[in-house]
C-alpha cells in the first residue's frame, strides 16, 4: 500500500481525494499497488468534513509522518511551500506538486535536493495538458527549437470575447471574475506572470536554461483596446497571450505578451478557456498539445497521473529529466536583442503632416513599415496604426521613447508584437 498526503486541500485537493477513491480499481490495476489517502491539510476544516481522511491545518503532521510515502503540495505560494517540500525531501518522501511559482524560483535547488527521490509536478504546467512528460520523455530524442502556447486561460477567455464579441477589456474581466475564471486582484493572470511561470518550467525541461521571471521578458494584455481588435481583424490575425521559447543557435529567447497571429495558425484557433501548446523538435517536427489549462478535475488528473507514475515506475531522477547543464554554451538571449514584427497603435493630433514626422522617426530607428492605417479617434485626433516589419527589442523601443516626446502623440504608444 502507497500512503499520500495532500497539504492544500482546496478545488484541487479535494478532486485529487476523490479521484484516488472512486478511480480506485483502475488506479490500482495501472499503478500495481493500492494508493490511499492517508491525511490532508487545509484552512479551513468545517468545509472539509465531508472527507473520510484525517485532517489538520500543519503540514509537518504529513511531512514528518513517517507512514506517508508521497506528499502533494498543494498549497500556492513560494516561501513556505519551499520549506514544506525541502523537508519533504529530507525526510526520503517523494513529491508531487502543481506549484510553478514555486518552480520557477526554486526548479534547480529543488533538483538538487531530491536527488534519486521521485519528484513531479505535471499539474504545474497547462492543467490536464501532459505537456511535462511530453517534453521530458516523449520529445526527449529531439533538439527543441521552439516552444509556443497560451498557458493562461483567463487570458485566453478574455481575448477570445474580446475578438469574437467586441467586448471591452473591462467589461470582460469583470465576466471572467464574475465567472470564477480572474481572482478579485487579476494581475497575476492578466499581468502575463502566470504564463512566465509555466514558460520557465517548460523552457528549463528543452534547454536547461536557469533564468528566473525578473530575468525574461513579460507583458500582460491590459491596454488591448477595440482598435486593437479591428486592426487584427483586417489584416487576418487575431490576438493571444502567448509563451515562447525559441532557439537561435546558442541563444534562447524566452518571452511572454499578446501576439498577433494570423487566424490560420493552429493556435489561433484554440479558444475561451483552454490552453494549447506548440512544440518543434529537429526530429519530430511540430506537435500541438490541446486541453484544459486549470480546473479542479483537470489539474487532479496531471497530479493523480504523477502518483501512479511514481508507485508504478519507482525512482524517476532527475527531476528535470537531465543532469545540469543540458547544453554546454547555450544562454539566455537579452530581451532588447529579441528580433520581432510589431504593431503600433498611436493617439495624434488630426493636422497637416503628423504622419510624415512620425514616419521619418521609423526611418531614423532603420524600422520599415510594412502597413499603416488611419482610423478616426475624435474631433482633432486621430489613431494611426502601424505594422512593421522585423525588428529588435531595442529599437523598437527607442522609436517608442522617440515618438512619446512629440507633442502631436497625445498619449504613450501601444504596442503588440507579431508572430
Amino acid at each position: 500500500m502507497t500512503r499520500v498526503g495532500v497539504i492544500g486541500v482546496g478545488t484541487v485537493g479535494r478532486a485529487v481525494v476523490q479521484i484516488l477513491e472512486e478511480n480506485k480499481n483502475i488506479i490500482t490495476a495501472r499503478s500495481g499497488d493500492e494508493i490511499v489517502v492517508k491525511s490532508g491539510v487545509g484552512r479551513d476544516l468545517s468545509k472539509l468534513s465531508d472527507l473520510s481522511i484525517s485532517l489538520s491545518q500543519n503540514p509537518y503532521d504529513i511531512v514528518d509522518d513517517p507512514e506517508i510515502d508521497i506528499v502533494v503540495e498543494l498549497m500556492g505560494g513560494v516561501e513556505l511551500p519551499l520549506e514544506i517540500v525541502k523537508k519533504a525531501l529530507q525526510n526520503g518522501k517523494a513529491v508531487v506538486t502543481a506549484n510553478k511559482a514555486l518552480l520557477a524560483y526554486h526548479r534547480y535547488e529543488l533538483q538538487d535536493i531530491a536527488g534519486e527521490i521521485p519528484f513531479e509536478f505535471e499539474a504545474s504546467v497547462a492543467g490536464g495538458i501532459p505537456i511535462i512528460n511530453a517534453l521530458r520523455d516523449g520529445l526527449s530524442a529531439n533538439h527543441i527549437l521552439s516552444i509556443m502556447g497560451i498557458m493562461n486561460g483567463t487570458c485566453n477567455f478574455m481575448l477570445t470575447k474580446m475578438m469574437n464579441e467586441g467586448t471591452p477589456f473591462a467589461d470582460v474581466l469583470a465576466e471572467a471574475q464574475a465567472l470564477g475564471y480572474a481572482e478579485a486582484d487579476p494581475t497575476f493572470d492578466i499581468g502575463g506572470f502566470d504564463a512566465a511561470h509555466k514558460l520557465l518550467i517548460l523552457a528549463s525541461i528543452a534547454y536547461g536554461i536557469d533564468a528566473k521571471p525578473e530575468d525574461i521578458l513579460i507583458e500582460g494584455i491590459e491596454g488591448i483596446t477595440p482598435a486593437d481588435i479591428a486592426f487584427a481583424k483586417e489584416f487576418g490575425y487575431t490576438i493571444k497571450l502567448l509563451g515562447i521559447a525559441k532557439r537561435d543557435e546558442s541563444e534562447v529567447e524566452l518571452r511572454v505578451h499578446a501576439a498577433l497571429v494570423k487566424e490560420e495558425a493552429m493556435i489561433a484557433k484554440i479558444d475561451g478557456v483552454m490552453n494549447g501548446i506548440s512544440v518543434v523538435g529537429d526530429r519530430v517536427g511540430e506537435t500541438l498539445y490541446y486541453g484544459p489549462g486549470a480546473g479542479g478535475n483537470a489539474t487532479a488528473s496531471a497530479v493523480v497521473a504523477n502518483i501512479i507514475d511514481i508507485v508504478r515506475s519507482g525512482k524517476r531522477s532527475p527531476m528535470l529529466g537531465f543532469n545540469h547543464p543540458l547544453e554546454e554554451g547555450l544562454r539566455l538571449k537579452k530581451s532588447e536583442d529579441i528580433r520581432s514584427k510589431y504593431y503600433l497603435r498611436l493617439r495624434v493630433s488630426d493636422k497637416p503632416g503628423i504622419l510624415a514626422q512620425i514616419t521619418s522617426l521609423f526611418a531614423d530607428e532603420a524600422i520599415s513599415i510594412e502597413a499603416v492605417i488611419q482610423r478616426p479617434s475624435e474631433t482633432e485626433c486621430a489613431h494611426l496604426l502601424f505594422a512593421t516589419h522585423e525588428a529588435t527589442e531595442r529599437a523598437l523601443h527607442k522609436l517608442m521613447e522617440k515618438l512619446e516626446a512629440l507633442d502631436a502623440v497625445l498619449e504613450s504608444p501601444f504596442m503588440i508584437r507579431i508572430v
